[in-house]
C-alpha cells in the first residue's frame, strides 16, 4: 500500500505540473545478445542459443523542475527478460534544501555499490554487465527518503547519504523468486574523491522477512509444510533458525576506483549477512582492470564469491533428527553455499558520442559444483 501510494505522488506530481514547468525527457537503451559456449551450460540468464532478448532493455526518464527547489523524477523501464514489460524503476520527488544538501522521497534505487544508480545505464560503465558476483542481492529499490549532502572537505569531494525506508516485493534467493519484506531499512553510504581516484563506503541494516512456504522443496511438499512437520514433531527451535521473519539483516560495502593516465582500476568488496537464518553470510568482491587507447577500452575483471553454508545450524541435531527430517534440514542449508570465481575478458568502443559498442567473454567456475560454464555476449549501449 505504501508502495503503491508513493509511485502515485511522483507521478500524480510529474503529471500536474504546471505548463510553464521545465521538462526534461532522456533515456537510456541496451540491446545484446549472448550465448553459452556448451549446450548444457546455462549462465547469466543465456543458454546455448543466440538470444538477443535477455539482457536488453530501454528506459525513459522524465524529469519537471517544478521551481522553488522542488521537482520529480520519474523512470520508466522495460527489460527484455520481462517481455519489456514497463515498470517504474525510479519515481521520487527532490527538494534543495540548501546549495548542498538535497532530500528525495518516493521509489529510490537502493545505494548498495558504487555503480547501483547506474547499474542499467551500461553506457555508464566499461563492462558489458556489472560483476553479477557483488551486484546479484537479488532486489534494488525501496520506497522511502533519503538525504544527500554533498562538500568540500579540504582536498576532497565528499558525497554523503542517508537513506530509511522499506522494500515489499520479489526477491531471488540461490536462482528462486520469493516474496520478500524488509522494514526499517536504515543506511549511510560516504564517498571521497580527488583527482583520479576515489573511495566509497557503504552500509545498511534492516528487518528481512521472506516467504517462503509456499515455495515447493519437493514435489507436493511446500517449505510451509516442512516447518510445520517440524514444529509438531517438537523442533520448533530449529524452524526459527531456519526462516526468515523479521530477522537483522546487514549489508557492508566498500569500493574504490582510479583512473588515471588512460588506466582505469575499480574494485568493491561486499559482506551481506541475515542472523536467524538458512541464509548464508556472503563474502564477494571483484578487482577489474582496463586500459584507453582512444576510442577502445580493452579490460579483464576478476570476481570472487564465498558464501559458506550455516552448517552449525543442524549439527546439533544430527544425533536427534530422524532421517527423513535431518536430509531435508541440511539441503536447505546447504543449498546456499556457493564459491565461485569469475574471469571477465572484454572490450568497449566507442563508436559514437551516445554509443558504444562492447564485447564480453565470461568463464564462471562453481567450485562446489564442480562445474566451469562460459558465456560470450556483444551489444550496444546508448543514452538519447
Amino acid at each position: 500500500m505504501i508502495k503503491k501510494s508513493l509511485l502515485a505522488l511522483s507521478l500524480s506530481a510529474l503529471l500536474a505540473a504546471p505548463a510553464y514547468a521545465d521538462l526534461t525527457i532522456n533515456g537510456f537503451a541496451s540491446i545484446k545478445a549472448g550465448m553459452t559456449l556448451d549446450s548444457d551450460d546455462t549462465l547469466y540468464g543465456y543458454d546455448d542459443s543466440l538470444d538477443f532478448k535477455n539482457e536488453s532493455l530501454f528506459a525513459v526518464q522524465l524529469m519537471s523542475d517544478l521551481g522553488d527547489k522542488l521537482s520529480v523524477t520519474a523512470q520508466l523501464m522495460g527489460r527484455g527478460a520481462d517481455d519489456f514489460d514497463v515498470d517504474f524503476e525510479w519515481a521520487f520527488i527532490s527538494y534543495q534544501l540548501t546549495d548542498e544538501v538535497r532530500i528525495n522521497a518516493g521509489r529510490l534505487r537502493t545505494p548498495f555499490y558504487k555503480y547501483s544508480d547506474y547499474r542499467d545505464v551500461g553506457y555508464a560503465y566499461d563492462w558489458l554487465r556489472v560483476p553479477q558476483s557483488v551486484y546479484g542481492l537479488g532486489f534494488d529499490n525501496i520506497e522511502g527518503a533519503s538525504l544527500y549532502h554533498t562538500t568540500q572537505l579540504g582536498n576532497f569531494d565528499s558525497s554523503l547519504q542517508l537513506i530509511a525506508g522499506a522494500y515489499d516485493g520479489e526477491a531471488s534467493i540461490s536462482g528462486t523468486e520469493v516474496n520478500a519484506e524488509i522494514k526499517d531499512i536504515l543506511g549511510i553510504t560516504w564517498e571521497l574523491s580527488q583527482d583520479w581516484y576515489s573511495l566509497r563506503a557503504a552500509y545498511l541494516i534492516g528487518k528481512v522477512s521472506v516467504g517462503a512456504e509456499a515455495v515447493s522443496l519437493q514435489p507436493g511438499v511446500t517449505f510451509g509444510d516442512f516447518f510445520n512437520g517440524l514444529a509438531g514433531a517438537g523442533f520448533s527451535a530449529l524452524v526459527n533458525e531456519i526462516d526468515i521473519v523479521e530477522e537483522d539483516g546487514e549489508f557492508f560495502g566498500l569500493g574504490f576506483t582510479v583512473d588515471k593516465n588512460d588506466w582505469l582500476v575499480v574494485a568493491e568488496y561486499t559482506t551481506v549477512k541475515v542472523d536467524n537464518s538458512f541464509i548464508a553470510d556472503q563474502k564477494n568482491f571483484y578487482l577489474s582492470l582496463g586500459h584507453r587507447f582512444d576510442t577502445i577500452t580493452p579490460y579483464i575483471s576478476y570476481e570472487k564469491e564465498d558464501n559458506p553454508a550455516k552448517d552449525e545450524i543442524y549439527t546439533p541435531y544430527l544425533a536427534s533428527l530422524p532421517p527423513a527430517l535431518l536430509l531435508p534440514v541440511v539441503g536447505i542449508v546447504q543449498s546456499q553455499a556457493r564459491e565461485a570465481t569469475t574471469y571477465n575478458v572484454g572490450l568497449r568502443y566507442d563508436f559514437h558520442p551516445s554509443a558504444a559498442f562492447k564485447v564480453q567473454y565470461s568463464s564462471e567456475d562453481n567450485e562446489i559444483a564442480d562445474l566451469r560454464q562460459d558465456v560470450l555476449a556483444f551489444g550496444v549501449d546508448l543514452v538519447f
